[in-house]
């Protein structure tokens, strides 16, 4: 029996991982997929991005969420048992995309495919890692040198591995292609510098693509029958000397819940002042518009911050604002909420 085939898109918070998918489902070219999307946070949002993107491709049925924790630390309690339940199907799909959320370490759930269970049925056709190039360019996944030294001096003791340094290498380490990502928004000398920085995290003979929007050819990313579960070894992470999965504490979530916005324009002022104020990574849900039918979608990486109408609401849905705030630990809850309460209704 065949296995069914997987493809592991990973990627840090905001690289662009959804809107890729979207792409590969709206160019499917007959493939039959199904998705399992898993998010840091309590709301999904990006499992409602994609729903309806081309439901003959993969109906939303197809598309299995895990929002309850990172894919990496529950492996045994939420993805085996998903992906147990993909394959029992008496017409199991042809292949499955996994999203794995911004702060998820790829290798743990590669390493799942070794169940036993599992591993005579699918097999790790590849791990994609989506590097936001813009992000990259700014510095956000590297020490200031300068600083750094400082502290060194100052303290030779100190641990200066940053958590979000970690998950870059960690991510682009385990990686079978790389796709770089958000090239529009550098220069071309930006560009050549940022990607030479990703060749240098990557094994050798792993190819670099860039794009813009996600906008890859389904064929680039699927097929590439890397079977990632027999040589986990090539794929070192920082964490392989831990007895445990490692967990988030490094990093703070919570959502922030309301009615209908007023004043859009209002709403982004106030996000922008709350991610410089307190250095979040990520702001990303859906927003009620006074006046409007249609649901607005927020994605706030660092200072970017998008918004866009996606589609109607339904007839079921609340009309309400869910934003979901992602930052590094320590993050002033209280001092958000207050600021972002301002704008929502």
């Amino acid at each position: 029996m065949s296995k069914v085939p997987t493809t592991v898109i990973t990627g840090f918070l905001g690289a662009g991982k959804t809107t890729l998918i979207r792409h590969l489902l709206q160019n499917a070219k007959g493939r039959r997929l199904a998705l399992i999307i898993n998010e840091f946070g309590d709301v999904g949002v990006d499992a409602e991005l994609v729903k309806g993107c081309n439901d003959e491709a993969c109906p939303e049925d197809d598309i299995v969420e895990l929002a309850n924790g990172c894919i990496c630390c529950t492996v045994a309690d939420d993805f085996l048992p998903t992906m147990q339940k993909l394959l029992d199907r008496p017409s199991p799909p042809e292949h499955i995309i996994i999203e794995t959320s911004g702060l998820a370490l790829p290798k743990p759930l590669v390493k799942a495919f070794q169940w036993p269970d599992i591993r005579t049925r699918a097999t790790v056709d590849g791990v994609i890692a989506l590097i936001d190039a813009d992000a990259v360019a700014a510095g956000r996944f590297a020490h200031d040198e300068a600083a750094l030294a400082t502290a060194r001096a100052a303290d030779p003791n100190l641990d200066h591995d940053s958590p979000l340094e970690e998950l870059f290498e960690d991510q682009l380490a385990c990686a079978d292609m790389v796709v770089l990502n958000k090239t529009d928004l550098v220069d071309a000398a930006t560009l050549a510098k940022v990607e030479a920085q990703v060749d240098a995290e990557t094994r050798g003979g792993v190819k670099i693509i860039r794009a813009d929007h996600g906008a890859v050819d389904i064929g680039a990313l699927l097929g590439l029958t890397a079977a990632a579960e027999d040589d986990l070894d090539a794929r070192p992470s920082h964490h392989d000397a831990e007895d445990d999965d490692h967990d988030h504490d490094d990093f703070d979530s919570f959502v922030v819940q309301g009615d209908a916005v007023a004043d859009v324009a209002a709403l982004v002022s106030g996000l922008g002042e709350v991610i410089a104020a307190h250095d979040v990574l990520r702001i990303k849900g859906m927003v009620a518009v006074a006046g409007k039918s249609s649901r607005l979608v927020i994605q706030a990486v660092g200072p970017r911050i998008q918004h866009f109408y996606d589609r109607p609401w339904k007839a079921q849905e609340p009309l309400r604002t869910q934003l979901v705030v992602i930052g590094q630990k320590g993050l002033d809850r209280p001092a958000i909420e207050a600021v972002l309460r301002d704008v929502i209704g």
